[in-house]
């Protein structure tokens, strides 16, 4: 009894001494020239993307949590840096300028306690005149795809830095930490061309069947979620082949919107390719002719529905 005693002793003083001990535990964190430092959790990516079509609104916000061994206390500055991408098609990446510039800096007074966490946290944004400006570009200089590399250098009071070339893939990946010390911000074009539409399709032509004359129907254009900007067409002949006996069948084939830059892409049940010309386009009537790899065509006349007008960017 005096051994059992002895041993619940024991183990109700570790756990006194746990308890005591609070939820610390010390980030020993793995950088290439340190055993222990300081990292920016990101708590919320409040936006990540400015909009091509509305610049002047667009802006890049976060939420960021300094852990460190002092709650956060050993953070003097974070410099933020800015640096335009662009990808030239045969060339590879081009860079405006050619080294990240500085485009703004948190200071310790910036970060403050917060009711979810023992650590200090801060929250800004930037906006993307504020980006386009410090690259040394204008609005008119940004196409949709371009993007800006935002990269963060964390400064302590012993004078170490800590950032995107020292953080481990641990703590810049993982779920817990994620902790990059860069973001990609990309210059996106929002698309809404999603719907089932009325159609009227002429000029129609292959070495496989006719259909002379005029027919109508419903075409769907459903949008892809793992490709924003694409859209599954249920139908890439628009009915050619339902009027001369053939059927579309399991045929996979997208309309995708670049910036308002029409085109067609994908495959049907046979294997043929399809691309597009967009022939006109107002607020009513989206005009295309499809074309395939097999030598069919025919020419589409989509009417748009009454609560939604074509977009007047198409082209």
């Amino acid at each position: 009894m005096k051994m059992l005693k002895y041993s619940f002793g024991l183990l109700l003083g570790a756990l006194v001494f746990l308890s005591s001990c609070r939820d610390f535990v010390e980030p020993n964190i793995p950088y290439s020239e340190f055993d222990t430092g300081a990292y920016l959790r990101t708590i919320a990516r409040t936006s990540t993307t400015f909009n091509f079509f509305d610049l002047a609104n667009s802006k890049f916000a976060l939420t960021l949590e300094v852990v460190d061994a002092e709650d956060g206390a050993t953070l003097e500055t974070v410099a933020i840096n800015v640096q335009h991408r662009r990808l030239i098609p045969g060339v590879g990446l081009e860079y405006t300028p050619t080294e990240p510039v500085l485009i703004k800096t948190l200071s310790a007074s910036d970060f403050a306690t917060n009711t979810e966490s023992r650590f200090l946290r801060s929250s800004f944004e930037i906006s993307a005149d504020e980006a386009i400006a410090a690259v040394g570009l204008t609005p008119a200089d940004i196409e949709g795809g371009d993007v800006f590399e935002f990269s963060m250098v964390l400064t302590d009071k012993f004078g170490r830095t800590f950032n995107r070339e020292n953080v481990s893939g641990n703590i810049a990946g993982a779920p817990f930490y994620d902790s990059p010390f860069q973001y990609f911000v990309s210059v996106i074009c929002p698309s809404d061309l999603g719907g089932t539409f009325e159609y009227t399709a002429t000029d129609m032509d292959s070495v496989y069947g006719s259909c002379p004359g005029t027919i109508s129907g419903t075409i769907t254009f459903a949008p892809i979620t793992t490709s924003p900007g694409s859209y599954r067409i249920s139908d890439g002949t628009f009915g050619f082949w339902n009027c001369y006996g053939d059927s579309w069948g399991s045929g996979d084939v997208r309309l995708n919107d670049a910036c308002g830059t029409l085109t067609m892409s994908g495959a049907d049940k046979y294997g043929a390719s399809y691309s597009m010309t967009l022939v006109s386009v107002d607020d009513t009537n989206l005009v295309l002719t499809w074309l395939n790899s097999d030598g069919e065509t025919g020419t589409a006349t989509i009417k748009s529905n009454a609560d939604k007008p074509w977009p007047s960017n198409l082209k």
